[in-house]
């Protein structure tokens, strides 16, 4: 559905016939991190995350996924090659 709160004209997975169903009633504005990232949507009443409402919640474990001006990190291993990722969480999973 449509957005009618603070992305008016958007579509928005949390919006019902009631109302805003995300706790809180409406979207969070984005945080510093999230400056550059091309899903940024400008608004009258501020600049929104057009895939998640909070994107504060995102950014605290970590990189937020859905961040599409951070690169990820390459892990090499100790003769500099580059290693796949889900073989070297395997191979960490191993070690424990």
């Amino acid at each position: 559905m449509k957005c009618t709160t603070k992305r008016p004209g958007f579509e928005c997975s949390f919006m019902t016939k009631k109302g805003c169903a995300f706790p809180g009633g409406a979207c969070f504005e984005i945080i510093d991190k999230c400056e550059g990232c091309a899903r940024v949507i400008t608004t009258e009443a501020g600049k929104f995350c057009s895939v998640y409402p909070h994107p504060e919640m995102k950014w605290r474990r970590g990189v937020c996924n859905f961040a599409t001006h951070v690169q990820p990190k390459v892990v090499k291993d100790e003769s500099g090659k580059k290693i796949n990722p889900l073989k070297a969480a395997k191979r960490a999973a191993r070690r424990r």
